[in-house]
């Protein structure tokens, strides 16, 4: 007889999430995920496989539901420098309110790359060049439409865009009160003044 599964698997998902994101990719053993996700270790394996597979999915579903909504809702915005504050807003508003210090689950899954499968490598590569290229587009698009001066380095911005972005992710992991996030955020949000 074939396998019927009798959960639900996006709440699977999310339920799988929770663990990972709070416990790392090593520090998750399946027991805590059986006992989070309330299925058995025989219906994890039919719907999901291996313990690897299990994180890919629950790492991609966060991408899309996480970043790439984001992205497409600041798509809208058509102004670089706004986008940039609202995301870094967001950022701050979002650390602030993490009573758990649990950080963004791309990035700490990032901290640990050389450590993690391939296919989760590969996942995180991409989301990240994914950032850089999206911000890169929108300085582009903003010096085409004469917003911003057309000498600022597109590429070398939306590097550092990203790095202010890692940076501020990790440090308000720590001890990083949120007067020092609002100078990354300020920082951030000067990037594309001229003087910069």
């Amino acid at each position: 007889m074939p396998w019927e599964k009798n959960f639900d698997l996006d709440d699977a998902l999310d339920k799988a999430m929770v663990v990972f994101w709070s416990k790392g990719y090593n520090g998750t053993s399946m027991t805590d995920l059986v006992n989070a996700m309330e299925i058995n270790k025989g219906s994890l394996y039919n719907a999901f496989g291996s313990k690897d597979q299990l994180f890919n999915r629950v790492l991609l579903r966060y991408d899309q539901q996480v970043r790439q909504k984001r992205f497409a809702r600041l798509r809208d915005v058509g102004d670089t420098r706004k986008i940039i504050k609202m995301f870094f807003e967001d950022m701050v508003s979002e650390a602030i309110e993490d009573d758990d210090k649990k950080g963004c689950f791309l990035i700490n899954t990032a901290l640990n790359l050389p450590n993690q499968p391939l296919e989760i490598q590969k996942i995180v590569t991409e989301a990240l060049i994914e950032i850089e290229e999206f911000f890169m587009e929108m300085i582009e698009k903003d010096q085409k439409e004469g917003r911003l001066d057309k000498n600022i380095d597109a590429k070398e911005k939306a590097k550092s865009i990203l790095a202010l972005i890692v940076g501020l992710r990790v440090l308000a992991r720590g001890t990083y009160e949120p007067q020092s996030l609002e100078a990354i955020k300020a920082q951030a949000i000067g990037l594309l003044d001229p003087q910069c």
